[in-house]
């Protein structure tokens, strides 16, 4: 019978303008020694404090289980946190109520087996050595700098510790994660079991709300073939989530001149650039993006630079993103082009076969690109949240492939420079449309 392994994770985490500059601290204790066995920090851009919180508890979980990787359900961890929401919400006495919480809490919850974390709030004056560690964290990031744990002071701040007792077996943390795994579940467009608990609408608050356990409901047989509308029991697995950004501005843009890749390939002006930084720091608050994959034109490319910077990620190009050919329409505005190329124009809002005058790609073309390239992205980001800049027919085409419609349904949306939509892409062939067109980052 394998011996309980007994260790105590103390998060943290903050963030200097509440979203502004934000880091974590976690630190993994031996319950038997108070001995610190290993330490966490990380400067993470711009973000939230609770974002700041959760992810010190999944940094400091994560390290726990690389201590002992195969101590299987003998690892009792007991966290420690001064945080009120992330224990309550942990614990599944609180809500889980803003949806950038779900996927951490989830993310948080898949780490260990739930019956092996129970969770505890302390004052913060008890939790110095994951304190100092965030502040350190954030110091680091303020000077263009990770934390480096051969710097780190932050133990001698620590208060002394004493061996903790052996609390028994965890109480509600198993149905606080499952609940978050719930959460998760139905933020994702499905129905679920303990999900129903949450609130999905309103925003994060510290008050506690207690959960009706009247409100459980019951599961149901996945079916054989994944079914479409209301009734679909959806694939309850990560889906492959497409953040679709559309470029900044350049000069053409407020014209509303045509511009493919074709054209002459516009950089940002300084209202795009500025756009750019505004979704980066939206994007750095939101701490959910894993990569970031953008279209080969140069809009799209600094666009994607000024996030990935903020991000402290790499950029994948992805060819099959490039903006449509609109031939001999390059550079023109809609008038000009009705002007010159009357019976062409009428042609091509028509049929989605045909092309502009002069050699550009039509409509059917550039789907059979796009679809290919989403194939591609689907398949090497499952799981995964992406980034995923390109231009307005790109995104257009994603959002009416997801939805099935015809390719009319093009010329009914409208998307803003540096907008933002979303797209989900489940393994079992489902798609879920979550946005289109937001520009609130952008106010």
């Amino acid at each position: 019978m394998s011996i309980a392994r007994r260790l105590v994770v103390e998060a943290d985490g903050g963030s200097r303008g509440n979203p502004g500059p934000a880091g974590y601290g976690a630190v993994v204790i031996d319950a038997a020694t108070g001995e610190t066995l290993a330490e966490a920090a990380e400067y993470i851009g711009v973000a939230t404090n609770n974002v700041a919180e959760y992810r010190g508890l999944i940094a400091g979980l994560t390290a726990a289980k690389a201590l002992f990787p195969d101590a299987g359900d003998a690892l009792r961890v007991h966290v420690r946190m001064d945080s009120k929401l992330v224990v309550e919400q942990m614990s599944g006495r609180w809500k889980i109520k803003h949806p950038d919480m779900k996927p951490l809490a989830a993310r948080a919850a898949a780490i260990l087996p739930p019956s092996s974390v129970t969770y505890e709030w302390i004052p913060r004056a008890q939790n110095k050595h994951a304190d100092r560690l965030a502040n350190e964290a954030m110091d680091a990031g303020r000077d263009g700098r990770q934390w480096e744990a051969s710097a780190s002071t932050a133990e001698l701040d620590a208060p002394a510790r004493t061996p903790l007792p052996d609390r028994g077996p965890p109480g509600d943390a198993v149905a606080g994660a499952a609940k978050a795994r719930a959460a998760l579940a139905a933020a994702r467009g499905g129905t679920a079991d303990a999900g129903t608990l949450f609130d999905v609408d309103a925003g994060a608050s510290e008050e506690p709300e207690p959960t009706d356990v009247t409100a459980v409901a019951c599961t149901t047989a996945v079916p054989a073939s994944p079914q479409v509308g209301w009734a679909a029991a959806p694939d309850l697995g990560t889906p492959a989530t497409f953040i679709l950004l559309r470029h900044g501005e350049t000069l053409l843009t407020p014209e509303k001149r045509f511009s493919g890749s074709g054209g002459t390939d516009p950089e940002l002006s300084a209202v795009g650039r500025d756009q750019a930084a505004r979704a980066a720091l939206h994007f750095a608050a939101l701490g959910t993006v894993q990569d970031i994959v953008c279209s080969p034109l140069r809009r799209c490319r600094e666009t994607a630079a000024a996030v990935a910077d903020r991000l402290g990620l790499d950029v994948r190009i992805e060819d099959g993103l490039r903006e449509s050919d609109f031939g001999a329409w390059e550079g023109l505005t809609f008038g000009e082009v009705r002007e010159r190329y009357g019976d062409d124009l009428t042609a091509w809002l028509a049929d989605p076969e045909t092309a502009p005058t002069g050699g550009g790609e039509s409509f059917t073309e550039v789907a059979d690109r796009v679809a290919a390239a989403r194939d591609r992205l689907t398949a090497r980001y499952a799981g995964r949240t992406v980034l995923v800049v390109t231009h307005v027919t790109p995104i257009k085409t994603l959002v009416r492939l997801a939805l099935e419609a015809p390719a009319q349904s093009m010329f009914r949306m409208e998307l803003s420079a540096a907008s933002i939509s979303t797209v989900a892409y489940y393994g079992d062939g489902n798609t879920s449309v979550r946005l289109l067109n937001d520009t609130s980052h952008l106010r």
